[in-house]
């Protein structure tokens, strides 16, 4: 099979500014997310759509719009069903490296071929004695994006490649920069820091972040799968990516690989929106900690202007989003934590063409309707 270039798994980490909040019970009242999904699955290039909106932990709003199956087939998609959340995966993967940090088994200045010792002895990472742990969460380590190989294809659904070997694929990339010296985002940091977790620890990934984050929160339905043919469980919508000739073609089955620490954990909308609002509260990790994640490095894209914000900064709201092949998805969260609207999109078109403007609109309309 001839490879394509996989589309990437996409994310801005996060959407911040220093502002006070305002608090989501301040707020004028919630628009209808079912009117908002409606809308949303209206716009081009979209299958299906579901979203459901919590505020305090409670279900205040639900919808599901569109069809599971391209041309309007296969019924709705239940409006609870789980979705791929691609690179909000990041910021789990990070949690969890940080917690190790706490517990002091291991540092943030600690060097990759310290923690790594194989990345450097068998030459897979360039200046791997150089990069740090913070560099690799930070985007900051100067590593190219495996995906830039053109070695993988967005149709391969079987073949399983293990995280060493998509680090690998790297290897003959130029570097995108000194160690530390600029934000260049690449998933291939996240497939390290997949790496070295299940080094400190002894335990897969999957198995930590289960441990640690989605069994103390609750977050039931959610989990990792890192080997084909492992996908998603229970009834939910599928997407569809062009084939070399632009006709879109089921990419329901993706291959797990090429999610892992990067992008791979499947969720539902009420257990994303149960992270999110632990991580914002500062149940996960201590403030010091948690900024890691949260303040943009240097030459990171700029962040939005007052008055381009979502809603016009009130409430303010940051946006954790995720996208690949056949699909994009994104959590909306007040910064204290309160109010959480998560939604998922899956396409017909190229995630790499989709704008996600549709999306951000849609949680206008539920977040601050009426501006």
């Amino acid at each position: 099979m001839t490879a394509t270039r996989v589309a990437g798994l996409a994310c801005a980490l996060l959407t911040l500014s220093i502002a006070a909040p305002a608090t989501a019970a301040d707020q004028q009242p919630t628009g209808n997310v079912q009117e908002a999904l409606n809308a949303l699955a209206k716009t081009t290039g979209v299958v299906g759509a579901i979203g459901e909106l919590y505020v305090d932990g409670k279900r205040v709003g639900q919808g599901s719009a569109g069809s599971r199956l391209l041309n309007g087939k296969g019924g709705k998609i239940p409006a609870d069903a789980r979705y791929r959340i691609g690179s909000q995966t990041k910021q789990m993967t990070a949690t969890v490296l940080l917690q190790l940090v706490k517990e002091g088994k291991l540092g943030l200045d600690d060097k990759l071929s310290d923690v790594l010792p194989e990345v450097a002895q068998q030459d897979v990472v360039e200046r791997a004695d150089e990069i740090t742990v913070r560099q690799l969460i930070r985007h900051t380590s100067g590593i190219p994006d495996f995906f830039g190989s053109g070695r993988f294809d967005n149709f391969d659904f079987t073949i399983y490649y293990p995280p060493i070997e998509l680090v690998k694929a790297a290897r003959g990339l130029p570097r995108t920069g000194e160690p530390g010296e600029k934000f260049t985002y690449s998933n291939t940091n996240y497939m390290l820091l997949g790496m070295i977790i299940e080094k400190v620890t002894g335990h897969t990934l999957p198995a930590e972040l289960t441990r640690r984050i989605f069994a103390p929160l609750g977050m039931s339905h959610t989990y990792l799968p890192t080997k084909p043919p492992q996908g998603i469980k229970g009834p939910h919508g599928h997407g569809y990516f062009p084939d070399p000739q632009g006709k879109p073609r089921d990419v329901d089955r993706q291959n797990a690989s090429f999610g892992y620490a990067a992008g791979g954990v499947i969720s539902t909308a009420r257990d994303v929106s149960a992270f999110q609002r632990a991580f914002v509260q500062g149940k996960l990790l201590p403030a010091s900690l948690q900024k890691v994640i949260t303040d943009p490095p240097k030459d990171a894209p700029p962040q939005p202007s007052p008055g381009s914000r979502l809603c016009g900064g009130e409430p303010l709201v940051q946006a954790i989003a995720g996208s690949g092949p056949g699909f994009m998805a994104t959590t909306f969260t007040s910064l204290d934590g309160r109010l959480q609207f998560a939604v998922s999109a899956t396409l017909s078109v190229s995630n790499m063409e989709y704008s996600p403007d549709a999306i951000d609109q849609a949680a206008k309309a539920v977040i601050c309707p009426g501006r």
